[in-house]
């Protein structure tokens, strides 16, 4: 059987990352990425050997490329007539304008959160909603918190259903290297209710779900606490079950040093995570608690990388690569290396 072909335009924070995760699953092939500047992650690319061919999104930007030393494979309709898919990872509203590029070659897309609802058929999310997805031609990714928040919320709702849940986002203000936001010493608050919210029930309209989003100045991961209602009554330890046999959930605990976004991320470096990276949500098992029958808990959110998983699932579906959720699912998580921990001792 042929692999599916993709191909990534906008190798920035998003980007770089799907093109890992595209290149890591054996049944598809990275074709190549595509950008308009020479940006640090390209020039890193292009001293790292070009392990990705590079395209010019726009015709005019070839020759700053190989002005720069950096060699182009052709331009993005160059790209577009090899590929089965494209991964649309460019900043917001640039997505809209390049959906027209990909419908005139006949091309599928997945485009990411921060791109408006309407260039898409399906808001999507790999395990919440899979078979929406099977088939179609464009779908569009939860964000970062979303996805988090989603992968957490359907763990329990596939096990004792959820009826609604009140969620607080501690978030980061800016990625590393933003420097153009400046906040310091300030924590801003957000109207209520939070995309996020509004998201998940569209995702998943039969949970109620209202929250709160709070702004910090750091640069790594965003932490979210949960009171979900459950239609049936469970236990800490069941709900502790849940949450350890998910392969996109990693279990950890505050007492083993796992008490902050830092150490998660100074966690995924030492494991030799490329760029620090990690794909699972980390859910502090110390938060878990039971109030009446409403279950209380916190996550991290790794904001670089959490939504390639569902990235690549959507892929699966888009392409009827797999028509059901549980295959498609495994087979990502399977090439990703997602719940190897697990087994460890």
């Amino acid at each position: 059987m042929s692999k599916a072909k993709i191909g990534v335009v906008g190798y920035g924070v998003i980007g770089q990352r799907l093109a890992d995760g595209v290149a890591k699953q054996q049944d598809m092939e990275l074709v190549g990425v595509a950008d308009i500047a020479p940006t640090l992650a390209i020039r890193a690319l292009a001293e790292k050997g070009m392990p990705y061919p590079l395209y010019a999104a726009l015709p005019d930007k070839a020759q700053i490329f190989e002005k720069e030393g950096i060699p182009v494979s052709g331009t993005m309709d160059d790209l577009l007539q090899q590929v089965d898919m494209i991964l649309d990872a460019t900043s917001a509203g640039v997505g809209m304008k390049n959906k027209e590029l990909y419908v005139k070659h006949g091309v599928k897309a997945i485009f990411q959160g921060g791109e408006k609802g309407g260039v898409a058929e399906v808001f999507f999310h790999g395990y919440a909603n899979y078979e929406k997805g099977v088939g179609k031609d464009y779908l569009k990714l939860t964000s970062c918190n979303t996805t988090g928040l989603i992968r957490a919320v359907d763990c329990l709702d596939r096990a004792f259903g959820v009826e609604r849940v009140v969620i607080t986002i501690i978030r980061r203000v800016a990625d590393p290297g933003d420097t153009h936001r400046g906040l310091v010493d300030v924590a801003q608050v957000d109207p209520v209710p939070s995309h996020q919210a509004t998201d998940l029930m569209e995702i998943m309209p039969h949970v109620e779900a209202t929250g709160l989003l709070v702004h910090v100045p750091t640069s790594h991961g965003h932490i979210i606490s949960i009171l979900a209602t459950p239609k049936k009554a469970a236990s800490k330890e069941q709900v502790l079950a849940e949450f350890s046999q998910h392969p996109r959930i990693r279990t950890v605990r505050i007492a083993d040093g796992f008490n902050s976004n830092t150490s998660l991320f100074r966690y995924a470096r030492d494991l030799g995570n490329l760029r620090g990276d990690m794909y699972e949500i980390a859910l502090f098992e110390e938060t878990v608690e039971l109030s009446g029958n409403n279950i209380f808990f916190a996550i991290n959110i790794p904001q670089e990388a959490v939504v390639i998983p569902e990235t690549i699932d959507g892929i699966r579906a888009s392409l009827r690569m797999q028509t059901e959720r549980e295959a498609a699912v495994a087979l990502t998580n399977k090439y990703l290396g997602l719940g190897l921990w697990k087994k460890t001792p």
